[in-house]
Parts: C-alpha cells; sequence; structure tokens
C-alpha cells in the first residue's frame, strides 16, 4: 500500500502535464513485455508522478498491476511477479490537476464489452466531455471516474456495437471526441494507437528489433535501444498486429493542427525529438532568443533546474556571459515533506538551493520556463540574494500565461495566473528581482523552427485553434465531500 503521495495543496508553482502512455507489441523477438515498458514508464515518469500502470495481454487475458505512486514504488518485484511476459502491453503514468486522487482513475483502464476486452491509456483532455458523458448516463452508462480514459472506452464500445470491427468503432470515435488525446489501446490481437485530429499532445513510432513500440516521447526508445520510425499524424489511427503495421486517417480534420509549444518549453524531456525538432535544441534556442530581446550586463547566467539549464546555456552562448550553476536540485526529495500546514514552503525550500559560492557578489542572470502564481520565482531570487548575489536577474523563456489550457496542461484558472493580475513591472517587484523579462509569443514560435506542425500558442495569446468546452465538468459526490470537509473544519 502505497500511504504517501502529494496533496493538492503541497504541488509546486508549476505546470504540469497530465500524462504519459505507451504501447508495445511483440513480433517473434525474445524481448520482455513488462521489462520494457517498466523502463518505459521510467523514461516518461515526467509527464505523471501520481499513478503508474501496466496491462499486459497474454494470449487473450489481460493482467494489470496500476497504483496511486511513482514508477519505483508501483511495480515492486511482488507486483511485476503477477505480469507475465505476454506479446502486448500498454503502460500509463498520471498527472491530475484534481484534488481528488482516485485509484478509478488509474491507467490502463480494462474494459470488457460485448466483443471482447481492451486496456486502454490516453494523454490529454476530452473539451466535449461533458456533452458525452452526460448523452451516456442518459442512456444507462455508471462511470467508475472522471477521466478521459473511460470516457473513451465507453464511446468506442459504443461505436463497436454497429462497427464491423474495433479499428471502424476506434475511427468512429475519433470523429466524436473533440479536443486533445493521444491514446493506445491493447486489443485481444492487436496494438492500437491515435492522435487527435490537431495534435496537440505527442505520439510516435518506433521499432526494437522487429518489434513495435508507440510512446508519447522518442527518448524512451532510444533508451531500449530502439529505432524512431516517425510521429503519428494528427487525426491518424495506426494500428499494429501479425501482418504488420496499418494507417487509417479519421474523416474529419481540422483546419489548422497545432501542437503545444508549452512541450518545447518544458514538459518534454531534453533528449526527444517531437514532430521534427529536438527538444534540446529548442530549448537552446530560446535562451539565444532571450538574449536578443533582453541583452543584460551580468557576471553569470544560470538556470533553473531542470528545464531552465539549457535556456540558460543558450543565454550565454549567445551572451558570450559565463554560464555557471547558481541552484542545485535535490533529486531524492519525496512527494511529500512531513505534514502541518506549512508542507508546500517547506517543500521548497528543501527541493532547491542555491549555490553560494558560485553567485555571491555577482551580478546573476536566472532563465526559468515560466511563471504562474508567482510563488516559486518569488522563493528563486530570496535564494539567490540570501545567497550573496549582487544583483538578480530573471528571464522567462516562454511569454506569460494569461489564458487557461483546455488540451492537457494543467492551466484551468485564469484567476491564479499571476500576469492576469499585474503587469511585468509589477510581477517583477513581486518576486524580488532587479529585472524581469519574458520572451516574446513571436520568439516562441521560432524556438520550434522546422516542426512539421503548426503550434498552439492559446495560454499566451487566447487564440484558440479548436473548440474549447462549452461547460465544465463537476464532480458532485467529491464537491459533497469538500463541503462536508469545510463545515466541520
Amino acid at each position: 500500500m502505497i500511504k504517501n503521495y502529494v496533496d493538492i495543496n503541497t504541488k509546486l508553482d508549476k505546470v504540469n502535464d497530465e500524462c504519459g502512455v505507451f504501447g508495445f507489441y511483440k513480433n517473434d523477438d525474445d524481448l520482455d513485455a513488462v521489462a520494457i515498458t517498466q523502463d518505459a514508464l521510467f523514461g516518461l515518469q515526467h509527464r505523471g508522478q501520481e499513478s503508474a500502470g501496466i496491462t499486459v495481454n497474454k494470449g487473450g487475458d489481460f493482467y494489470t498491476v496500476k497504483e496511486l505512486g511513482m514508477v519505483s514504488e508501483v511495480f515492486t518485484p511482488k507486483a511485476l511477479q503477477k505480469l507475465p511476459n505476454g506479446d502486448i502491453s500498454v503502460g500509463h503514468v498520471r498527472y491530475t490537476a484534481s484534488e481528488s486522487l482516485d485509484r478509478a482513475s488509474n491507467q490502463p483502464l480494462v474494459l470488457r464489452y460485448t466483443e471482447g476486452s481492451i486496456a486502454i491509456a490516453s494523454n490529454g483532455a476530452i473539451t466535449n466531455f461533458v456533452e458525452i458523458r452526460k448523452e451516456l448516463e442518459h442512456g444507462g452508462a455508471i462511470f467508475q471516474s472522471n477521466s478521459n480514459a473511460e470516457l473513451m472506452a465507453y464511446v468506442i464500445a459504443t461505436e463497436r456495437c454497429t462497427a464491423q470491427n474495433l479499428e471502424d468503432a476506434v475511427l468512429a470515435s475519433m470523429d466524436k471526441l473533440k479536443g486533445a488525446y493521444s491514446t493506445v489501446i491493447c486489443a485481444p490481437s492487436r496494438l492500437i494507437g491515435f492522435r487527435d485530429m490537431h495534435g496537440f499532445r505527442p505520439l510516435c513510432i518506433g521499432k526494437i528489433k522487429n518489434s513495435y513500440v508507440l510512446s508519447s516521447e522518442s527518448c524512451v526508445i532510444d533508451s531500449a535501444g530502439g529505432e524512431f520510425v516517425r510521429d503519428v499524424e494528427p487525426g491518424e489511427m495506426v494500428v499494429i498486429d501479425d501482418e504488420g503495421f496499418h494507417s487509417y486517417k479519421s474523416k474529419v480534420k481540422a483546419e489548422k493542427p497545432s501542437f503545444c509549444l508549452f512541450e518545447y518549453v518544458y514538459v518534454a524531456r531534453p533528449d526527444s525529438v517531437v514532430n521534427g525538432v529536438s527538444v534540446h535544441k529548442a530549448r537552446f534556442n530560446a535562451g539565444e532568443l532571450l538574449y536578443r530581446e533582453y541583452p543584460i550586463d551580468a557576471d553569470m547566467v544560470c538556470g533553473v533546474p531542470d528545464s531552465g539549464i539549457i535556456a540558460a546555456e543558450g543565454y550565454a552562448s549567445a551572451s558570450g556571459i559565463p554560464f555557471g550553476m547558481g541552484f542545485v536540485k535535490n533529486k531524492y526529495l519525496g512527494r511529500t515533506v512531513g505534514t502541518g500546514k506549512d508542507k508546500k514552503k517547506r517543500l521548497m525550500q528543501t527541493r532547491l538551493t542555491a549555490l553560494k559560492s558560485n553567485v555571491s557578489g555577482k551580478r546573476v542572470v536566472i532563465i526559468d520556463d515560466s511563471i504562474v502564481r508567482g510563488e516559486t520565482s518569488r522563493h528563486i531570487v530570496r535564494l539567490m540574494r540570501e545567497a550573496g548575489a549582487k544583483e538578480v536577474h530573471m528571464l522567462i523563456s516562454s511569454p506569460p500565461f494569461v489564458c487557461p489550457c483546455y488540451f492537457g496542461i494543467d492551466i484551468h484558472d485564469k484567476e491564479n495566473l499571476i500576469a492576469n493580475k499585474m503587469s511585468v513591472d509589477e510581477i517583477c517587484r513581486e518576486i524580488g528581482a532587479d529585472s524581469l523579462g519574458y520572451l516574446s509569443v513571436d520568439s516562441v514560435h521560432k524556438i520550434a523552427s522546422g516542426a512539421n506542425i503548426g503550434l498552439c500558442d492559446a495560454c499566451f495569446t487566447g487564440s484558440y485553434n479548436a473548440e474549447i468546452p462549452k461547460e465544465m465538468f463537476v464532480d458532485k459526490y467529491a464537491q459533497k465531500l469538500t463541503d462536508t470537509k469545510n463545515k466541520l473544519k
């Protein structure tokens, strides 16, 4: 039993993605499906730290291990004994913006319906979630969770009742599901992967020997000694079976496919290549572009671990100012720090420390990927001043967040975004820096120059390329529990 997991009140003032997915189809190889999937989830751990799961298909029988916690906590030697070395597997790591870390939402979800069984794992956010759920509930559907994956599974199962096969059912479902989704399905005899018509979230194809994999990011294909094949295209469904690899396209096409820019800024691992662009190169480019917009006379450039470091190297390269380590990150800190009302404050204090010997008496440029509410930035500037820095200049490798994201990043509440309340100068004073600068919208598009897809900047501009939700889902049961707890306080 995993007892300790992050409390909503202790989440750091950062943006988080909502999941990582992986699928494996063994094709006459001496490969261990469980080991490969577990290793892949370790590689995707940055995309979700709150639950992990693996489903294995062996001879048409499905075996699943999933639980709240990190990959290393969930897949203990005892737990792994429950998973046979099958032919098809899917894995998932989850991040949730919900206050309730319910086990029912842990993925993969295994669904048994009239035509057999499927296991589904998804990353993204369905924007017509409320409308579809109401329609299904009125038809008698009973939901065990609030997850997008369960909703998608219901839609696919419903379509399968009239479709000739599972592939047709998935394609029909893609025409109905709006928003962002990169999804893998383990079926009795095949592995299926599909991506929404806009291509908001990543999903790629790889090969390990003769076997195929589907993954949120290419880095796990490289670490497994495999070969990157290509990205799944927006609106595409790929099917892998004993006859090989098949591709199908959804009937509905987006006028303007658009990939999330913040994947390049922060979410994706730097050793991944997404839409033909190296994530490491994109972040380095961001640092170079920051120098063009904010040339600062300083003694040292440093980055906030981890995603700010590469942008800081780019700034140092463009400016000629020496790059140095300004902070040390505690990589072995758990997801909780003690108990009590000051947990979040102690979590920030324990996670990051300033390197006094490097920064004392210097004019320092700090580069971070974003500012959400401003709490973390204020803490970072304070750490640098307490370490003896003479000047502290903060630069951000993305534009200010001014609008919610409805497509898989947890920027949900516009009121909590500091850039909606204050000007750049006011934010600078609020966090205590000598100067503050954000990368412009024009420049942030340039960091991923060469991408084979358009880019979504809605959280920076409010210009959405896809339909946003008409109403947000409210879990009435969870709301009642919250109201009861508040009354008891």
